[in-house]
């Protein structure tokens, strides 16, 4: 018998439409057209304005040939031409591929290659890089120069530049919307740390809702502030820019992320929310406190890419800013795990609300499942905040999958769920919190260590301003922790008082039995390149053994 609520009650015109964030930007220019959408030095670009742009950008792309199944490319810093990128290249059909300003010409040349980029949208300051990757192809696209009055001046490389083409579109001419909500919109690529970067695919129907899940994660209000901080190229700025759409709100942006520049444009713009790094939070915490004296009102912090140490947290609190952490990964989007604050939490003291803060936390509102999980059974891990399983998700913020890469894809998606590879323990409360990645856990003596968590402690020692610990190897115990240590300026501090400070906080076997001293290397989204400080932790294994064989062979 059939069901009576399927008898013809079927999806039509009327009530039923595919997802697409491009809707925020038609409901905000139809609400709010005067409202300021993007500021960058002296522009001040209203809603209305916005959309003219992003309509021209879109009939232009159309008119020289660019539809559905063709990648747009853009290499750029958090400029109002990147924000209008993330509307006009959807509505000319195409997909969107926003690439990391700090690759080298290789790279930039695999992504372009691999993508099939059929324009491609490049900063003038970025000529130089982005010039080499294109003698590198046989087919270079079409380029268009960027001419971003506060860039430093570049040389042209394009065929046009950006306002030349926005001048060719029509802002009247129809523009595309997808008639399946599955459509790709943009194309991302992993960082390709051990091999050849990865194509992830998104569709508008989890851009949509990961716009509102930011929105409705973070609480943030109609018309709020953002202060660009992260990356647009990261994950599409974790849909951030479709975000500000929804709420109809205010994108300031900033071309280079600096300490000194973040805290004058909170203050003088009124930015009140922000995202980015854990090294972004240490930047602000390490302003001259001056700069902050005219700080008037609360600025969320949404900060994620690694965990993020509960002492600068708490530092960040104790500033006055409010702090909360997300957790995810390309694949999905961005933030798909919320560290949700609960009210009976708030009577606690700041160091106790800090290590809850410091928790990755639970799945957010769009993000259908998340679980802790022994890889191979499958089976989740007790919630008991001790037992170590896999971090997977599923739902409708995961990606579409790899482009041209099936087997990896399938393989990511194994028992109805995505891997995410990040190692972390379920606490009784349902909130994750991540102790490592599964390459990262140190493995000395047949014990597990995990790197996060002596990084916590180094971390809350007062003179040590960026730390990271990796595995080095040991003939006696295979491999022991070895960390990478930067401190403040104006400080010394020895191996010998590093390692002491780590033991009186921890079981001795966890300490680092090696410290190294020096910047940390880091992606242009904040995260410590680990596989360098892993070789950087070898050779100076090798050269120990070395000089060991020298001085036994001369005695």
């Amino acid at each position: 018998m059939q069901n009576i609520y399927a008898q013809s009650l079927d999806a039509v015109a009327a009530n039923y439409a595919p997802l697409t964030p491009i809707s925020f930007l038609e409901r905000a220019v139809f609400v709010y057209p005067e409202h300021i959408a993007l500021v960058h030095g002296e522009l001040r670009q209203n809603w209305a304005d916005t959309w003219q742009r992003c309509r021209r950008l879109a009939s232009a792309l159309r008119q020289r040939g660019v539809g559905e199944g063709d990648t747009v490319s853009i290499i750029a810093p958090n400029t109002p031409a990147h924000f209008e990128a993330h509307f006009g290249v959807p509505m000319s059909g195409a997909t969107l591929n926003s690439i990391n300003t700090r690759l080298d010409a290789p790279a930039i040349a695999f992504i372009l290659q691999h993508a099939e980029t059929k324009v491609l949208l490049v900063d003038c300051e970025l000529h130089p890089v982005v010039e080499k990757a294109l003698h590198m192809l046989h087919q270079p696209p079409l380029v268009v120069d960027i001419n971003d009055p506060l860039a430093v001046e570049g040389k042209a490389i394009g065929q046009l530049d950006y306002e030349a083409l926005l001048a060719e579109g029509d802002p009247e001419a129809p523009y595309h919307l997808p008639t399946d909500e599955w459509q790709a919109i943009s194309l991302n690529y992993t960082s390709g740390t051990t091999g050849d970067p990865k194509g992830v695919v998104y569709h508008h129907r989890g851009a949509y809702l990961n716009a509102a899940s930011n929105a409705m994660s973070w609480n943030m209000p109609g018309h709020a502030t953002y202060l660009w901080t992260l990356p647009m190229f990261h994950c599409n700025g974790w849909c951030f820019p479709w975000t500000m759409a929804a709420i109809a709100g205010t994108s300031v942006c900033l071309r280079a992320v600096r300490g000194d520049d973040i805290v004058k444009l909170i203050v003088n713009e009124k930015a009140d929310h922000l995202c980015g790094a854990p090294i972004v939070l240490s930047m602000i915490a390490g302003v001259d406190k001056a700069l902050l004296d005219g700080l008037r009102h609360t600025v969320k912090v949404m900060t994620a890419g690694a965990p993020p140490p509960a002492s600068v947290i708490q530092k960040m609190e104790e500033l006055g800013f409010d702090v909360t952490q997300v957790y995810g990964l390309t694949e999905t989007y961005g933030p798909c795990v919320v560290s949700a604050w609960k009210d009976q939490w708030n009577d606690l003291s700041m160091s106790e609300r800090a290590s809850l803060k410091a928790r990755q936390g639970v799945r957010v509102p769009m993000q259908e499942g998340l679980m802790v999980v022994n890889p191979d059974t499958m089976e989740p891990v007790s919630r008991n905040g001790q037992e170590i399983g896999e971090i997977v998700m599923r739902g409708n913020i995961v990606m579409k999958g790899y482009l041209k890469n099936p087997h990896t894809t399938e393989k990511s998606f194994e028992g109805g769920w995505f891997h995410s590879g990040d190692l972390a323990v379920w606490h009784p409360d349902g909130y994750v919190e991540i102790k490592d990645r599964s390459k990262d856990i140190i493995i000395s003596g047949g014990e597990n260590i995990s790197s996060i968590e002596v990084e916590e402690a180094l971390f809350r020692h007062p003179d040590i301003e960026d730390a990271a610990v990796v595995a080095r190897p040991d003939e006696r115990w295979g491999e022991v922790p070895c960390a990478i240590v930067k401190v403040r300026d104006g400080v010394t501090l020895t191996e010998a008082e590093i390692v002491a400070y780590c033991r009186s906080s921890m079981a001795h076997f966890k300490a680092p039995k090696r410290v190294l001293f020096g910047t940390l290397p880091r992606t242009s989204t904040g995260k410590v390149q680990k596989f360098l400080l892993r070789e950087w932790a070898k050779e100076d294994a090798t050269v120990e053994t070395e000089n060991n064989a020298t001085e036994a062979s001369s005695n």
